[in-house]
């Protein structure tokens, strides 16, 4: 595997090898970690994995996952190891993009100890009305890292569709769920899994409780300046998994909600993952969101090869799928 931060060197690389090869694949895995780029609207660098056997000249698709360090910490250094590993060795999205020969992205957000409650990795309502410029609108930073992957991997004579798979465990999932609230119209599919039962809801009320983000829609407009495009988010084929042993918790900490959420989602959603998870099914299905649910046995908060598997083959089908 190749691994550099010297952006120019694999450019490099990839138009030589773009002109003077016959082979109409990519041979060698290679990361490249992109440098911030504050006057392209990203304040932060990301991670592009491609693996060998990405089709060159042919149209492909881009995998995107948010990365998810699991704690804490001032130490972009900690958070950029993090995601690497995600990237490149230990990730359902890592074993998506090395079977199907598609390029991942992976963002390298900080998530700081001297912010606690800012819990950017799973883009909560803190992150979202941060003004500081590396935290502001993470959502829009990876956009904007979307956009600049694309250009890399058009030099390398690598195209990829204009709308990107996602994908996310845990605090990734719940990142990418959320994201597809807010951009459902750059999202072709997504799978999304270990995410502790709540998903944010097509809403802006439950039980005559209003739901504002990241629970439901009714504070949408104010704080992102536009409307919710219900018909997008609803097309978007998904795939959504919970594991039967998953209890994983992170709505009882304050971290991830504040009391009033965490108290709303307690009271109207389920006071454990696993009713959550029921309770969410039902909304998504009386809003005819296009979403495949599913429950594994004997499973807990992880991922096992029989789930890998049904994330790959679900990502195989949207490709052949126009």
């Amino acid at each position: 595997m190749r691994f550099t931060s010297t952006l120019f060197f694999l450019l490099s690389f990839f138009v030589s090898f773009g002109q003077n090869s016959k082979t109409e694949v990519f041979k060698k895995d290679s990361l490249i970690i992109v440098n911030k780029k504050p006057k392209k609207g990203f304040q932060n660098e990301y991670i592009l994995f491609i693996p060998k056997g990405t089709p060159l000249n042919k149209k492909t698709f881009l995998l995107v996952e948010p990365n998810n360090t699991g704690r804490t910490s001032d130490s972009i250094e900690i958070h950029k190891k993090y995601a690497i590993d995600l990237a490149s060795v230990s990730s359902v999205g890592n074993n998506v993009s090395t079977e199907l020969k598609i390029p991942l992205l992976v963002p390298i957000f900080p998530r700081p100890s001297s912010q606690p409650l800012v819990y950017t990795h799973a883009l909560d309502r803190d992150v979202i009305i941060d003004k500081s410029s590396e935290l502001k609108r993470l959502d829009l930073q990876l956009l904007e890292m979307i956009k600049d992957a694309k250009r890399i991997l058009n030099t390398a004579n690598i195209e990829v569709d204009t709308k990107v798979f996602m994908n996310g465990f845990s605090a990734s999932a719940t990142f990418t769920n959320r994201f597809s609230f807010i951009h459902p119209e750059i999202i072709k599919a997504m799978a999304i899994g270990g995410f502790n039962g709540n998903l944010m809801l097509p809403e802006k009320k439950l039980n005559t409780v209003k739901l504002n983000y990241p629970i439901g829609l009714n504070d949408f407009t104010q704080l992102f300046d536009k409307n919710f495009d219900s018909d997008q988010f609803k097309t978007i084929p998904q795939f959504v998994y919970m594991g039967k042993l998953d209890n994983n918790d992170a709505v009882q900490y304050d971290d991830a909600y504040s009391d009033k959420e965490r108290k709303l989602i307690n009271d109207n959603l389920g006071r454990n993952t696993q009713d959550r998870y029921a309770k969410c099914q039902e909304i998504y299905r009386n809003h005819n969101v296009n979403a495949i649910f599913k429950t594994y046995e004997n499973v807990g908060h992880w991922t096992t090869s029989d789930v890998n598997l049904e994330v790959i083959k679900f990502f195989l089908k949207q490709m052949q799928t126009k």
